[in-house]
């Protein structure tokens, strides 16, 4: 736990620090994604003998812009299949200067990428046929903008071809001896940390929290890590059942458990609702046994 305004790269190398003396950790290997890298961060890694793998900001890194995106070497293909949907990977491993990168690609997002760059380029198109230089401003347009005269702008056509380039990739940098998917497939394991923490703030409502006091803050972070462990225990579990289980139905299935208590000839009941398919899936896959349907409810002393 850091104090607020406290950069990730500054943080990162003691806390790493920190973890591997109080649980004596000897291999220890750091995944994180472009925004917690700094250079100094990366040297000290390196100091460190520390194995990572990390994300490069591919668009603004020159030599990975220049040298690594059109390096030759084939891709390997990988086809993932989650919640009934295929998505189609991509991913080769680039040596260069002593580094080594991983290209990866992901066809789905891609041909988003592409989509959302013809959207924005129609709407600039006909905005600019108006005259209209409002959106001149927008981040988004203004990427595809260059200025012909005074007054007068026109798409650049040369940056909409090396925006293409991007589509769908991501590129990182790793010393480990994994090969492209294997690091590929580690790196996108962050993905899952901030999904889970999105559905245990969304599903699981335990925001807005206000906090004035560090134990607090701490209790409240340590509940949410908690969250995680036992969602991808749970996960873990289901895949052993070689199931797949959706968590929101899950966290929904399981809400629409309930009991009633009812009276009939003079005796008190308890009668229990029937579980959905995703709450038997995780009420299998963990062990628990539900009480019978239907049982006497206890008498109150």
């Amino acid at each position: 736990m850091w104090p607020g305004n406290t950069a990730d790269v500054t943080s990162l190398i003691p806390v790493i620090d920190r973890l591997r003396r109080r649980f004596n950790i000897a291999r220890v290997c750091v995944v994180a994604d472009r925004g917690m890298i700094s250079a100094e961060t990366l040297a000290e890694l390196e100091a460190r003998r520390l194995l990572y793998i990390l994300g490069v900001r591919e668009r603004t890194d020159k030599l990975v812009r220049e040298l690594v995106l059109d390096d030759p070497a084939p891709f390997v293909p990988l086809v993932m299949k989650k919640r009934g949907k295929e998505t189609d990977y991509d991913a080769k491993a680039v040596a260069l200067v002593g580094r080594r990168y991983i290209v990866c690609r992901n066809h789905q997002e891609a041909e988003k990428d592409a989509a959302d760059r013809a959207t924005i380029l129609a709407a600039l198109e006909r905005q600019l046929a108006k005259g209209d230089k409002a959106l001149v401003g927008n981040t988004g347009y203004r990427r595809f903008l260059k200025t012909i005269s005074k007054d007068h702008f026109a798409i650049d056509r040369a940056r909409v071809e090396e925006d293409a380039r991007f589509d769908g990739i991501f590129v990182l940098r790793t010393n480990t001896d994994l090969n492209p998917l294997e690091a590929m497939l580690c790196y996108k394991q962050l993905w899952t940390v901030e999904q889970t923490f999105r559905t245990a703030k969304h599903l699981l409502s335990t925001r807005p929290i206000f906090h004035k006091l560090d134990e607090t803050i701490r209790g409240h972070v340590f509940c949410s890590f908690l969250a995680l462990v036992l969602k991808k225990a749970l996960e873990d579990r289901i895949a052993a059942l070689a199931r797949v289980g959706s968590w929101p139905e899950i966290i929904a299935d399981l809400d629409s458990l309930t009991e009633t208590e009812i009276e009939h000839d003079g005796k008190r009941f308890v009668v229990r609702s029937a579980p959905r398919p995703a709450a038997s899936l995780a009420l299998r896959a963990t062990g628990v046994a539900l009480p019978p349907t239907v049982r006497q409810a206890a008498v109150a002393d």
